[in-house]
């Protein structure tokens, strides 16, 4: 069977391989998109029913289409996502194609060229996006051994609180996934706890303004860089019910017990980590900073918006922060079921070439990796802090397909 040849294959339709494929387009570059299932097929099969969007649909998005069922100032839901992307590859006229799993790619010996070794077939393409963005692997830590007969999942495979057996869930997970369900949980009269782990949390809305429009202009969506030390921080933010600032303390008050991280599990019970208390106030530091900028940008650019005192307030900790316990007997908390929270990882077991670092990271230059030809998008941090998000994957896919076209032009 003879091989496909293609100048620029893009392997992904989610929203970096339709970004890329777009501007690809605008460049007159020749390519197609293979996607192994359906296009933003995690905003499909991989999301739990009353997830929305974090962010407004006005930020959301890509800059030359709207959510037209969504209020600017709204959080658009799962099935107006996944409609928002179909209708953007049928405007852009993506040369999408669907079923398709790319199993292997090798670089060839003549020419530089690659060899996708596809479920349909081999391709050969001059160049290679890789666009299967930052969640493909998800990552269940292996403390609670399954013979305990306790229900366990990631919250990938969550879906609603009618899926999990009867009794109280432990959530794992301090980032916007671990709290929006744990708040969900408690709302529907479940007993849970919830473990949380160092986090940002900003405010929802302030002085009238969502933090995305904040944190947009303080510059921190164009920082190229971490903060030192936030390496493994997570984000806690949440458009659930209209929006609004996660407040770890305000889930205490409406029964959720906090815990600390979570630690070894022996006999029945699991160890929680003395971190409680020092997460939280890490927390609370980063929200009264963004707050304390804001204020300051407010004030230096001479802008007319409400003061909000009462938001620089924080309420009491409960006693499930100044008295954490220390561990947790599964048997008797009741803890019948276990949502992991707890992120992903990524997967080029596929990539058969030399592109990534020693930690088996891909390695590049603003999405640009050491072998020609070859682009990584839709990464954490790849330009940006904005660059695994709906608008920062459409900025760099502009990058990359003019490097694509530049790279032709000296061949």
């Amino acid at each position: 069977m003879s091989s496909e040849m293609i100048d620029t294959l893009v392997i992904g339709a989610g929203q970096a391989g339709l970004a890329m494929s777009e501007h690809l387009s605008l460049q007159g570059v020749p390519h197609l998109v293979l996607e192994r299932h359906r296009i933003v097929e995690r905003w499909r099969t991989e999301r739990w029913d009353s997830l929305v969007a974090n962010g407004p649909a006005w930020h959301d998005r890509f800059p030359n289409k709207t959510f037209a069922q969504t209020d600017p100032d709204g959080f658009a839901s799962r099935a107006q996502i996944v409609e928002y992307f179909e209708g953007y590859a049928q405007q852009i006229a993506a040369p999408v194609r669907c079923g398709v799993e790319v199993q292997s790619l090798q670089v060839g010996t003549l020419g530089g060229e690659f060899h996708v070794q596809t479920s349909s077939g081999e391709i050969v393409a001059k160049n290679v996006v890789v666009a299967t963005g930052p969640f493909q692997r998800p990552l269940i830590p292996t403390l609670v051994p399954a013979e305990t007969g306790i229900e366990q999942m990631h919250s990938s495979s969550y879906r609603n609180p009618e899926q999990l057996a009867a009794g109280a869930v432990l959530v794992v997970g301090a980032g916007s996934s671990g709290v929006q369900i744990a708040d969900e949980l408690v709302r529907a009269g479940r007993r849970v706890y919830l473990s949380v782990g160092p986090h940002n949390r900003p405010p929802r809305r302030y002085r009238g303004k969502d933090f995305c429009w904040w944190l947009g202009v303080l510059g921190e969506w164009d920082a190229k860089v971490m903060r030192p030390g936030t390496e493994h921080v997570t984000i806690a933010v949440s458009g659930a019910r209209g929006g609004h600032t996660v407040d770890f303390r305000a889930l205490a008050a409406s029964g959720v017990t906090l815990l600390g991280r979570t630690g070894p599990y022996k006999d029945g019970v699991l160890e929680i980590l003395p971190d409680l208390g020092d997460n939280i106030r890490r927390g609370d530091a980063d929200y009264l900073r963004v707050l304390r900028q804001a204020d300051e940008y407010a004030q230096a650019q001479g802008l007319d918006l409400p003061l909000e005192p009462q938001a620089h307030q924080l309420a009491a900790d409960p006693e499930c922060v100044t008295h954490p316990l220390s561990s947790v007997n599964l048997s008797e908390s009741r803890i019948k079921s276990i949502v992991w929270a707890t992120g992903y990882a990524t997967d080029f077991s596929w990539l058969k070439a030399d592109a990534f670092d020693d930690k088996g990271r891909p390695a590049h230059d603003q999405g640009v990796a050491a072998v020609p030809g070859l682009y990584f998008i839709g990464l954490p941090w790849l330009t940006r802090r904005a660059s695994p998000f709906i608008w920062g994957v459409w900025h760099d896919a502009a990058h990359l397909a003019k490097h694509i076209v530049a790279r032709a032009h000296v061949q």
